[in-house]
């Protein structure tokens, strides 16, 4: 496996909780509960998973290497993806002060986590297509296969101080429990 295989592996799971996210947001509109701990859980998932282990993986060490091979950073399609990433987290920071509200018993705050979870949703559904495969594939093309082997050694590296002792496992799992659960 390349360090780009291993970035598409994570978006295999971060688009299963897409699909909760969407599940979730359709149970809310019926007006059916939804209980916070799973909310709560969804939130995390996307804080910790895909924003600050996968996302820093991209940011910090993919995106880096390229523009060490000439792709701009300022311009061009690295510049388009890290201003979606700054968008998620916009919708991410928005989605989990709506949970906490909700938590807290503002009923209120069910129209601030619809709203949120779907776009959040449909940026990262066309974002994670965009990099699948357009940017990957740039990226494949200038980073030789030795130098994508070093890349996955780094992320091994994120992973232990990204997601400490809950590992990238606690993650995948928890999908699977939230998608039960809101079935």
């Amino acid at each position: 496996m390349i360090a780009t295989e291993a970035l598409k592996k994570d978006h295999r799971v971060i688009e299963k909780m897409l699909d909760v996210l969407e599940k979730i947001s359709k149970k809310m509109e019926k007006g059916d509960n939804v209980p916070s701990e799973l909310l709560k859980k969804a939130s995390d998932f996307i804080r910790n998973f895909a924003d600050n282990y996968h996302h820093m993986k991209e940011e910090d060490l993919l995106f880096k290497a390229m523009e060490q091979k000439g792709f701009p950073i300022e311009g061009g399609p690295i510049a388009i993806m890290l201003g979606e990433h700054n968008d998620g987290r916009g919708y991410a920071r928005a989605l989990a002060e709506g949970v906490e509200k909700y938590a807290s018993g503002d009923s209120g705050a069910k129209k601030v986590i619809i709203d949120n979870a779907r776009n959040y949703a449909g940026l990262l559904a066309q974002h994670i297509q965009k990099e699948d495969n357009i940017l990957y594939m740039m990226a494949n093309n200038i980073l030789p296969e030795d130098f994508q082997n070093e890349l996955l050694d780094k992320f091994d590296k994120v992973e232990k101080e990204k997601l400490s002792d809950r590992g990238r496992q606690y993650y995948v799992d928890l999908v699977d429990e939230l998608d039960k659960a809101i079935a």
